[in-house]
């Protein structure tokens, strides 16, 4: 089972579980009970690394061994004797209790280690707190506790890398399942992967040449914002551990959530800075607070990144001289937002970068905001403004922003891009594909100014516009208002200028608009019936095709040696960088073809590689060539229900070197599909009294066989016809069973050669089945965005011409011919005095005689 089918059937399990328990609780249960088992099984891992077996952690792992004790204090930070270990709760069957829980959770606070308090202390007090929330009483407590702690033991949390990789995906899977549970609650503890994700590419390019960076998130949630920025960072790092993280959260719980995430993604405590404590009222100490020795030190960072609560209300009195906003101005009571910026780059070093999410609001508002505005352009602190969909963010349908903001920039201009229009419908919410993000950080990183997109702006421009930075005032992204030419819509012919919008074809296709269209005074008539056959023919569209399949002539090779060969050793992270980087690059003298649509292609296909790829590094290249047992949930019991490769699929398997076996059987069900059409055409030849005749051999509705009845009406009917009908049909419902007994033990009897098909694998036919699998959709997909465009072209050319094609002359003549029609069949009508006269009028009114 790979991460996203386990964190799937987890999510399943847990949320059936947490039955009236409201999502935004029940997360931190699940979620804290996780961390428990990670925190136990890392120093069971500590001990066995230590030449303890398990027969000694049994007996001597307690409290009575004070050396034990102070040894893992020291190395670790805390101490889980024995009896506490999330393993031995497992198996300790029906003598397992909630208070098992409550003792553990107490000790576990009373023999943390003193150097590790600001990491640990009160990190479970959500956990202990909420246990009785669980059940009405110790039994239905310990029954809910039991089911959780067997459905998270599923989770491998060994010491390979890829458990712990496994680990943080599922955590940040249930948490965005959770978040997308909890409505409004979510925004307090989660921002969406993705923007999350786009917001540490951006900040991890302008770090790429750093060995040691600190960063700092000041509203960190789940902590999400923080770890993905540090594994994007870390990606041009020769040593992830020399990334320092810093974050403060209000609320109680959410802060243990980002505690418990920084130290599971393996981050080591050292590292780890947090704070429970307001934001805006509690700036972050000039002190460490744990050392009374500390000196006087304010905390500067490379890197910030934040997505604060929205428009919040705050008490702003008395903080006219705080140097967090002395410089630029202090936001207004009823929205916080400028306050959390100005606090953000506050503690930002002269070069570093922070990405903040905010309302769209703050881009025009007046006033105070007004005022911090023009300060902070003026003061060249903006970088970039980047305009995202709609829907975007759990609990709200706000517009939002993500702000880039420097402390010293060489620039004075302002980047600004319109990204709304790019995502994809999820359900109820709108998300950011890879594309949408892959395009987003280029056009930053690169300062792109692209049509309907994005445009640098000078300061000059931003001062005329009263320093108003409203997206559209800059970026016009909306779609062109359809017009209609009046002298072609009397006379027919598409208008030059019209075309003229297709420019960037004719451009690259120079003799194609000839041979579509005759130019007469300004005017376009198609001369072709066939469009899309005339564009794939011409000379200089096929030059294109060839010249695009050149660019990609050798990219599967590219792909196959990177990923197949390479596939034990490749380092997943850093290879889809650089295979992306190599795809983007042969776009470099390619026209009309959006390279983000093969980028897209590209990362879709790679999510199901590297997941492979993790299985393969961390059981070897012979686990292709494994199955499973197939497991099915039946009658709330899980059961064997046949094999699945546990790379490769079946059908996969089958369709490359099956193929005789499959393609029998796939002959006998098209015969069986058939059989059904052979009853009715029988059917069909009968006469009322014949089925009359035969009733009995017919259900009621009269248009099926029943075949149990054949033999009694054949005995009693004279009819030779009627007999023989009811044998033609009784020798295709014998066809049909043995049909039916024959594909089920082909069926039977494939599943089991593909089973031992895979297992006996040649190294040759491993390679030959995994290109099938991973390379061949990507190079499929990208070689057939040509034919896309093409086709879409077509399309647009086919509407131009079919919009012109009826002018209002013929339209005109339609009508009249219409209602001559229907004067003439008016006359054709019969009836009294009153009646005729009502016709006669319609008549005339349509302008009959």
């Amino acid at each position: 089972m790979n991460k996203n089918q386990l964190a799937a059937k987890i999510w399943e399990s847990a949320n059936k579980m947490r039955s009236n328990i409201e999502a935004n609780e029940y997360k931190d249960y699940i979620l804290g009970f996780i961390f428990y088992k990670y925190l136990s099984e890392k120093e069971e891992n500590w001990l066995l690394k230590r030449d303890y077996t398990p027969e000694d952690i049994k007996e001597y792992v307690n409290e009575d061994d004070p050396e034990t004790v102070q040894s893992a204090q020291q190395s670790l930070g805390y101490f889980i004797a024995y009896e506490h270990m999330f393993s031995t709760w497992v198996k300790s069957g029906s003598d397992f209790s909630v208070d098992n829980v409550r003792v553990a959770l107490s000790s576990f606070s009373r023999l943390i280690s003193p150097s590790h308090k600001r990491v640990f202390e009160g990190i479970f007090n959500t956990l202990e707190t909420g246990l009785s929330k669980l059940g009405k009483d110790t039994k239905s407590q310990t029954k809910a506790v039991r089911d959780l702690i067997h459905l998270i033991n599923e989770i491998p949390m060994g010491s390979r890398k890829q458990d712990y990789d496994m680990l943080g995906f599922i955590y940040e899977f249930l948490i965005e399942k959770f978040a997308s549970n909890a409505g409004k609650k979510a925004g307090e503890f989660y921002t969406p992967h993705e923007v999350s994700l786009l917001m540490s590419e951006i900040v991890a390019d302008h770090l790429k040449d750093r060995n040691e960076i600190k960063i700092y998130d000041p509203t960190s949630g789940s902590g999400s914002l923080l770890i993905n920025i540090g594994a994007s960072a870390a990606k041009y790092m020769p040593d992830a551990n020399r990334i320092r993280y810093y974050a403060q959260e209000l609320k109680s719980n959410t802060y243990n959530l980002t505690r418990m995430n920084l130290v599971m993604r393996g981050i080591i405590p050292d590292n780890i800075v947090t704070r429970n404590a307001d934001t805006l009222e509690e700036d972050w100490p000039y002190f460490d607070e744990s050392d009374p020795a500390a000196t006087y030190e304010p905390l500067y960072v490379d890197a910030v990144v934040s997505n604060p609560p929205y428009s919040l209300q705050w008490d702003p009195k008395g903080k006219e001289n705080d140097p967090r906003y002395a410089r630029y101005g202090v936001a207004p009571k009823s929205k916080a937002d400028y306050a959390f910026l100005l606090h953000e780059l506050y503690h930002l070093k002269p070069d570093g970068i922070m990405t903040i999410v905010l309302p769209h609001g703050v881009l025009f508002r007046g006033g105070e905001e007004g005022k911090i505005r023009t300060n902070l352009i003026e003061n060249d602190n903006i970088e970039a403004i980047i305009g995202l969909p709609a829907n975007i963010f759990y609990g709200t349908g706000i517009p939002t922003i993500i702000m880039v903001l420097r402390q010293k920039r060489e620039d004075n201009n302002v980047l600004i891009i319109d990204a709304s229009k790019g995502f994809e419908k999820v359900g109820k919410s709108n998300k950011l594909r890879a594309c949408d993000i892959r395009k987003i950080v280029d056009t930053v990183t690169h300062k792109l100014t692209i049509d309907k997109y994005s445009r640098l702006v000078s300061k000059d421009e931003i001062r005329q516009n009263d320093y108003n930075l409203n997206i559209p005032r800059y970026v016009d992204s909306s779609e062109e208002t359809e017009t209609w030419d009046l002298y072609a819509s009397m006379f027919g012919g598409v208008p030059e200028y019209e075309l003229n919008r297709l420019a960037d074809y004719w451009k690259v296709f120079p003799s194609l608009k000839d041979a579509l269209f005759t130019m007469n005074h300004g005017y376009g008539k198609l001369k072709v019936s066939d469009i899309k056959g005339t564009i794939f023919d011409n000379v200089d569209v096929q030059k294109f095709i060839e010249d695009y399949k050149n660019k990609f002539s050798h990219f599967d090779e590219t792909l196959e040696h990177e990923l197949i060969d390479q596939a034990e050793t490749v380092s997943t992270v850093k290879e889809k960088d650089e295979i992306s980087s190599d795809l983007l690059s042969r776009f470099e003298d390619i026209s009309l073809i959006d390279k983000y649509k093969a980028y897209e292609a590209f990362d879709k296909g790679y999510e199901e590689i590297s997941g492979d790829l993790e299985i393969i590094q961390s059981e070897g290249m012979d686990c292709v060539k494994a199955v499973d047992p197939n497991m099915v949930l039946k009658k709330n019991k899980e059961v064997q229900e046949g094999w699945k490769g546990h790379i490769l699929p079946f059908d996969l398997v089958q369709n490359n070197l099956l193929k005789d076996e499959l393609d029998t059987i796939s002959k006998q069900e098209e015969r069986l599909q058939e059989i059904p059409s052979e009853y009715s055409t029988l059917l069909d030849e009968l006469s009322e009294d014949d089925k009359e005749t035969i009733s009995e051999a017919l259900n009621e509705e009269n248009d099926a066989f029943v075949f149990k009845n054949f033999k009694k009406v054949i005995k009693v009917i004279d009819d030779q016809n009627l007999k023989d009908v009811l044998k033609k049909a009784d020798q295709f419902n014998k066809e049909e069973k043995e049909l039916k007994s024959s594909i089920k033990k082909a069926n039977q009897e494939l599943h089991l050669k593909t089973r031992d098909t895979i297992m006996s694998l040649s190294n040759e036919e491993v390679k030959q089945l995994l290109f099938i699998k991973w390379i061949q959709p990507i190079t499929n997909a990208i070689n057939e965005l040509p034919n896309e465009l093409l086709k879409d072209f077509a399309s647009q050319i086919k509407n131009l011409s079919d919009k012109y094609k009826d002018t209002y002359e013929d339209i005109d003549q339609e009508i009249k011919n219409t209602e001559k029609e229907l004067v003439k069949m008016l006359g054709d009508l019969t009836g009294d005095e009153a009646d005729m006269a009502g016709i006669r009028q319609l008549q005339k009114m349509l302008g009959g005689d």
